[in-house]
């Protein structure tokens, strides 16, 4: 069984995938938004992705404020969440993303990516690491 990991931002939706035993996440795309608004292409990516991976569950990261109350980004997530539902029918489950992109520019750190460059790849190391999370949580 495949999970997919994502991490949904009004610009990119970053995009990770587990092997099929649940174990490891690992990054695999960055879905560009054209407008923070118009989610069409980007939802139907994202059911491509799934069935490319032959997906059975989604974790979405869930972008609660550093003291735990819910903000408009929350609102946004759970509207994306619905119509994600809605097209893919797919068990969605949130995770808490508190300070997933600080590690992501951790770990970018680490494998010694440039600091320029590390804005291409944040989004789908954060979706990696939500993901990475669900799993170690879970297993």
């Amino acid at each position: 069984m495949r999970i997919m990991g994502l991490d949904f931002g009004s610009k990119t939706v970053g995009v990770a995938v587990s092997d099929e035993l649940g174990l490891t996440a690992t990054g695999i795309e960055i879905v560009r938004r054209d407008s923070p608004n118009k989610l069409r292409k980007t939802l139907a990516r994202i059911e491509a992705l799934i069935n490319e991976y032959n997906v059975d569950k989604i974790v979405l990261g869930y972008p609660v404020m550093l003291d735990g109350s819910e903000g408009e980004r929350v609102e946004k997530t759970k509207e994306f969440a619905t119509m994600l539902h809605r097209r893919t029918n797919l068990e969605i489950i949130f995770q808490d993303e508190r300070l997933t992109t600080v590690e992501a520019y951790e770990i970018m750190d680490l494998a010694g990516i440039k600091r320029e460059d590390r804005y291409k790849y944040v989004d789908q190391v954060a979706a990696q690491v939500i993901l990475e999370d669900y799993l170690n949580s879970n297993n």
